[in-house]
C-alpha cells in the first residue's frame, strides 16, 4: 500500500504561481506512474499531469500544457506540480495519485492510491 500526502495549495491571484508537492510513503518501490488530478465543484475528476517513475516521460492535459510542470524532487522524495500563469479556471481540489502497475493513464479509475487533496483557489 502507498500513502500519499499533498501540500502547497492555497489562494493565489490570476497570473501567479504555486508548487504542489506529493509525498509518497509505504510500498513506493513498485510505483510505475505518478499523477496529479483535479476536481472543481460540480465537475468530474480530470487528469492534469502524469509522470512515469524512474526518470520517464511526462504528459500534460491540453488545458495546462506549457503552464504546469510535473517532476520528481529527488532531494525531498516528492512529486511536485509547478503551476505558473494560473487562471481562475484552475481553481479546484488537486489530488496526487499513484499506480503500482501498468503505464500512465488519464483515467482516475486506473489509480488505486490517492491523497486527500489540496485546494487551489485562483481569483
Amino acid at each position: 500500500h502507498v500513502q500519499l500526502v499533498e501540500s502547497g495549495g492555497g489562494p493565489v491571484q490570476a497570473g501567479g504561481s504555486l508548487t504542489l508537492s506529493c509525498a509518497a510513503s509505504g510500498y513506493t518501490y513498485g510505483l510505475t506512474c505518478m499523477a496529479w488530478f483535479r476536481q472543481a465543484p460540480g465537475k468530474g475528476r480530470e487528469g492534469v499531469a502524469l509522470i512515469r517513475t524512474g526518470g520517464g516521460a511526462d504528459y500534460y492535459a491540453d488545458s495546462v500544457n506549457g503552464r504546469f510542470t510535473i517532476s520528481h524532487n529527488y532531494a525531498k522524495n516528492t512529486y511536485d506540480l509547478q503551476m505558473n500563469n494560473l487562471k481562475p479556471e484552475d481553481t479546484a481540489m488537486y489530488y496526487c495519485a499513484a499506480r503500482v502497475s501498468g503505464n500512465c493513464n488519464w483515467l482516475p479509475g486506473r489509480y488505486n492510491n490517492w491523497g486527500q487533496g489540496t485546494q487551489v483557489t485562483v481569483s
